[in-house]
């Protein structure tokens, strides 16, 4: 590994040591997400996305936790406020809304985000931002919702190069199992049939993120990376039993989980 990539697993690190403190003052939270989506996030953060130029868009509210996790890493989000996370009255709400700081936009309802998407991609045309790109995180989960597919289909028709998708295909959600609620694969071939440049590769792999997302904004096609995740990924001291949705972390659980994130960064 070398120096580049392995600062990006540390900075994936970092985004999974702030989440677990963000989610332990209540005890439990969206700690699952920021652990499958660690890696996707660093590496955009780290390579891709360039403010005052780039769009964020986060598709599925509840994974802004690691979104304002990296923000604060990257300088975009005072990392003081971190520790708001989830309280009355604070901007860094649980579930992120239009008044969530240092993205451009946050969904509540599930499978809005690449409309979104497609909308400031569409924008940037008329405008002559011919240079801007719009990253939104996708959930698999997200795929079984019929407007995802119906904003491929634009975007693809539009030619929209502008947009990269990042699929967290971590086989979750509030139900259980993707797999087990609606049957989403083969889902590289789906997006493909949609007419975008797609890859699929291993989400926890920044090596392989790094690659796929350097093809991805060279395509002058819309592009789509499945990123193949898991929500406990990067803590081994979480119960193989937990639940990866929603993790309930109570005090003894967090200090080891702290712990163990800040051994493997010192």
């Amino acid at each position: 590994m070398d120096q580049k990539t392995e600062s990006l697993a540390a900075l994936a690190d970092r985004i999974r040591l702030h989440a677990v403190r963000m989610v332990a003052t209540h005890g439990l939270g969206y700690l699952g997400q920021a652990l499958s989506s660690a890696e996707i996030l660093a590496t955009v953060y780290g390579r891709v996305y360039r403010p005052e130029v780039d769009r964020i868009v986060i598709s599925p509210g509840h994974y802004v936790i690691g979104a304002f996790a990296a923000a604060a890493e990257c300088g975009l989000l005072d990392p003081a406020a971190l520790a708001t996370y989830g309280h009355d009255g604070s901007r860094l709400e649980a579930i992120g809304t239009e008044r969530s700081p240092s993205i451009d936009l946050t969904c509540g309802s599930l499978g809005q985000g690449l409309s979104a998407a497609v909308g400031f991609a569409l924008s940037d045309r008329l405008l002559g931002r011919t240079d801007a790109r719009t990253v939104v995180l996708v959930s698999d989960g997200e795929l079984e919702e019929g407007q995802v597919w119906e904003a491929a289909m634009f975007a693809a028709h539009h030619g929209l190069g502008g947009i990269i998708a990042l699929v967290d295909a971590n086989n979750s959600q509030v139900d259980g199992p993707v797999a087990e609620i609606t049957t989403i694969e083969p889902v590289a071939d789906k997006w493909r049939a949609f007419g975008w440049h797609v890859q699929d590769v291993d989400g926890h792999d920044i090596q392989a993120l790094e690659s796929a997302l350097e093809k991805a904004v060279r395509s002058d096609r819309p592009a789509v990376v499945t990123a193949r995740t898991a929500t406990t990924t990067g803590l081994d001291c979480l119960p193989s039993t937990i639940d990866g949705h929603f993790v309930k972390l109570p005090p003894k659980l967090a200090e080891q989980a702290v712990a163990e994130l800040e051994a493997r960064l010192a």
